[in-house]
């Protein structure tokens, strides 16, 4: 299943590069997150609580960022298992600078099995949509904390 999302920061690009790869931003940012933490450089452990229609349960996997090309690029690397299933998602992180600040697109490439694959690619849509809707505005929000703070 692929998925693309983008969402604009009026941030500039450093400064949400810097901040979207930040272990508390994400921390606090990743809904129902349980917890996330650094296994070694670029490396995350990470536990989901993920409850949204008939998707339902905890997913603990790991996170990696490879191919970095600062400030413009990464790719994230997802895995994660919990009693709805597997998930497999390879997403292009692509940071652009835009006049309102960063345009950030997230084209993500995703495999599921178990109960996730059963609810179909439509409702699966659906919730990753839903999911990566409110993972943007957190970060949106924790960013212009940490902004508003360090001026």
């Amino acid at each position: 299943m692929k998925l693309e999302h983008t969402y604009t920061f009026d941030i500039p690009r450093d400064i949400v590069w810097k901040l979207i790869q930040d272990e508390e931003v994400l921390k606090k940012s990743i809904p129902g997150c349980k917890s996330f933490s650094k296994m070694e450089d670029g490396v995350y452990h990470a536990e989901m609580g993920v409850s949204v229609g008939p998707v339902k349960g905890v997913f603990a996997g790991q996170v990696q960022q490879v191919d970095q090309v600062e400030p413009s690029f990464y790719r994230l690397l997802v895995r994660g298992k919990g009693l709805p299933g597997e998930i497999d998602a390879v997403a292009d992180m692509r940071l652009d600078e835009v006049d309102q600040g960063t345009q950030l697109t997230c084209s993500t490439e995703v495999q599921v099995t178990g109960v996730l694959a059963s609810v179909g690619q439509r409702v699966m849509g659906g919730v990753a949509k839903m999911v990566l809707g409110q993972f943007f505005k957190a970060v949106d929000k924790e960013m212009k904390q940490l902004a508003s703070h360090s001026e």
